[in-house]
């Protein structure tokens, strides 16, 4: 495909003005004869009674409505601009001249539409705060392990936009995600195209290969389903695969902390006969949902906290070490413990679930 120039809808934002301005309109005085006080005979407008004579020179004419006129072209032309940049996308989208990668990853549609869909939701109802993004590498590959919660994996999407939003380098974080991600319908197409893949060794070094940021939680199924009584503690993380991946590709392991996940469906029952019927890991049973139907869908307005910890390096490494059982195992635990340590500590820094 051709390659097509992405105006962002924003542009505004950071560049006002081209708009076309209007000159100011100015009011004068009456002319005078030379040498006298006496107005012209023709032509002239004379002050009334009591008021004084509005000049060019005048503080509030001549200062006033000037920014005001200009202020107005400016607005226009960011108008004008949004309403193009619109338009633009809307044909290159009819026309198919946008590009994705062998993973399906829409850069374009993820900038301008999945992210803002998803922004009002991270930035109005969770009030996401994050901390420690510039643990974050500017360039490069680098692994994200996270702790899983929440009953709904809403987590991973909250975290995708930390990244996108506050990293300085604008950088994306490519999710590997579950099989049953890629067999829903809806859910499969949207999540390739926001650049999730299947969590598998192959892709994740295909992706780290290419300098790209992955994220990873190994906890899976077993850390979104799991009751509300074993809030942020975290479940087995698997056979340490994410460390052989990082360990084979030289990258580092940015551990991350997520608070605020594991109240938004507090889960205190799971239907597993239902769950088995419908195919899914479990069937979750919360103080609200089935009982209020689709209402009981609606998350709670937690307030979350995500903290990106200080990278662990792999690169010093030699190349069998991705081999290594022992050292797997050592780097798993040394990722779990810090994530645990911070969630305990955001959990004391806390003042409630709510605020």
């Amino acid at each position: 495909m051709a390659d097509a120039k992405v105006i962002p809808f924003d542009d505004d934002h950071r560049s006002r003005g081209g708009g076309a301005q209007r000159p100011s309109r100015r009011r004068g005085a009456g002319t005078r004869r030379p040498g006298g006080g006496q107005p012209a005979a023709v032509g002239e407008v004379q002050p009334l009674p009591g008021v004084a004579s509005v000049q060019d020179d005048d503080p509030v004419t001549g200062e006033d409505e000037r920014p005001q006129e200009q202020t107005a072209g400016r607005d226009g032309g960011g108008l004008e601009r949004r309403v193009a940049s619109g338009l633009a996308f809307l044909r290159r989208r009819l026309t198919g001249d946008y590009e994705v990668d062998d993973f399906g990853y829409d850069e374009e549609l993820t900038d301008q539409v999945l992210m803002s869909l998803l922004r009002p939701l991270y930035e109005k109802y969770f009030r996401v705060e994050v901390k420690g993004v510039e643990n974050i590498p500017s360039e490069g590959g680098a692994l994200i392990v996270a702790n899983h919660s929440g009953t709904v994996p809403v987590d991973g999407l909250m975290m995708q936009v930390a990244v996108h939003d506050h990293h300085p380098a604008d950088r994306h974080l490519r999710l590997l995600a579950a099989d049953l991600v890629f067999v829903l319908p809806v859910v499969n197409e949207l999540a390739r195209k926001l650049g999730h893949t299947l969590a598998c060794a192959e892709d994740a070094e295909r992706l780290l290969a290419q300098g790209e940021l992955v994220g990873v939680m190994p906890e899976g199924f077993k850390g979104i389903g799991k009751p509300f009584g074993e809030r942020y503690k975290l479940q087995r993380f698997g056979r340490g695969g994410f460390v052989s991946t990082a360990l084979r590709q030289g990258v580092p392991i940015i551990p991350c902390s997520i608070v605020g996940a594991e109240e938004i469906y507090p889960m205190i029952g799971n239907a597993k006969t239902l769950a088995r019927l419908l195919g899914f890991p479990y069937f979750p049973l919360t103080p609200t949902f089935p009982w209020l139907g689709p209402l009981g869908a609606v998350p709670l307005p937690t307030k979350w906290t995500i903290q990106f910890g200080e990278p662990i390096p792999t690169d010093g490494y030699p190349l069998e070490a991705a081999e290594d059982p022992m050292l797997m195992f050592n780097l798993t635990d040394q990722v779990r413990e810090q994530i645990q340590h911070t969630l305990y500590k955001l959990l004391v820094q806390r003042r409630s679930v709510f605020f």
